[in-house]
């Protein structure tokens, strides 16, 4: 009988992560819908000055300010941008607005038209198929939103025109999760988002975890699982790493650093010493939210809010 082979701990640092999976001209997909958002990912790369990366991520938010300020970023592919119903993306509004100090190669389509371009790209699909753009200008503005024709005839029995969307494959893409064991099941709870079609349409996966936990807490809940193993290149322990978002369960949104947004980045002297101070000025995340552990425990922490357990039964 062969020996058993333990299954291989995917744990790594951060910044091992990003060396090793982050590379200049990458396609790099940050993903996380509300909470989640996995900003120290993003701010690991800036340390790392990662250059002329394509940045997809559905909500183009402060993590993408910030890396634009950092200068890795040549190309966003994007359905929203914008401070969270807080303000302005000064660093993006000058590349979009003025090309200052540089152009921003922008490529926009609708939350729909992205959440089918990952689903695409998980299932290796070569277009996904979408009513939506019907009557939008979005078309008008980008070439790769194109019509295809209906194989199967439409309702008045003519083929029909139908438009498609393209699929996207990061090189890597990175998630925030709430918790994950050694080799990699990831489990998240409250908005999932795009996180799991994400992970699965990219050539490698990193996951950020507030925390890691053994094998039988993930057993003890499988339908949390929102991405398993076998897609997950590398698990990262970083508490506190969606920050300014919220990790529900953990956190809050820090809602006064989202007002504060606007007027940092407004100025592009202010928003380059935020940076020189929080990221090029911090070894790690780590310290960035040691930096911040008094505001975490007095205006960001939250109460418990149990779900209760469920019985999945069993053979008597």
């Amino acid at each position: 009988m062969e020996p058993s082979v333990a299954p291989p701990d995917k744990t790594m640092s951060m910044r091992d992560a990003v060396a090793a999976f982050v590379h200049d001209g990458d396609t790099v997909c940050l993903e996380g819908f509300t909470h989640l958002i996995p900003t120290a990912a993003g701010h690991e790369i800036i340390r790392q000055r990662r250059r002329d990366l394509t940045v997809v991520r559905m909500t183009a938010d402060i993590v993408v300010d910030q890396m634009l300020a950092g200068g890795c970023v040549k190309r966003l592919v994007s359905s929203f941008v914008g401070n969270s119903s807080a303000g302005s993306l000064g660093e993006l509004r000058r590349r979009v607005e003025r090309a200052d100090p540089e152009p921003l190669e922008f490529e926009e389509y609708s939350h729909h038209g992205m959440v089918c371009r990952y689903q695409a790209g998980a299932q290796r699909l070569p277009f996904l198929p979408l009513r939506s753009y019907a009557g939008s200008d979005l078309p008008r503005i980008n070439p790769a939103l194109r019509k295809v024709t209906s194989p199967y005839p439409g309702p008045d029995g003519e083929p029909e025109q139908i438009y498609v969307v393209p699929p996207v494959n990061p090189d890597v893409t990175f998630i925030h999760a709430q918790r994950a064991d050694r080799l990699g099941n990831t489990q998240i709870w409250g908005l999932t988002g795009v996180q799991a079609e994400a992970v699965y349409a990219a050539k490698r996966a990193v996951v950020v975890v507030e925390e890691i936990v053994a094998d039988e807490v993930v057993r003890a809940d499988p339908n949390r699982t929102a991405v398993p193993a076998h897609a997950v290149d590398a698990v990262v322990h970083c508490p506190r790493g969606a920050h300014p978002s919220f990790a529900q369960g953990y956190y809050d949104r820090d809602n006064a650093f989202y007002r504060s947004w606007s007027h940092i980045s407004k100025d592009p002297e202010r928003l380059r010493a935020w940076l020189d101070e929080w990221v090029y000025g911090t070894r790690d995340h780590a310290e960035y939210a040691a930096r911040l552990a008094g505001h975490f425990r007095d205006h960001l922490a939250v109460g418990e809010a149990l779900s209760g357990q469920v019985d999945y039964g069993r053979r008597l």
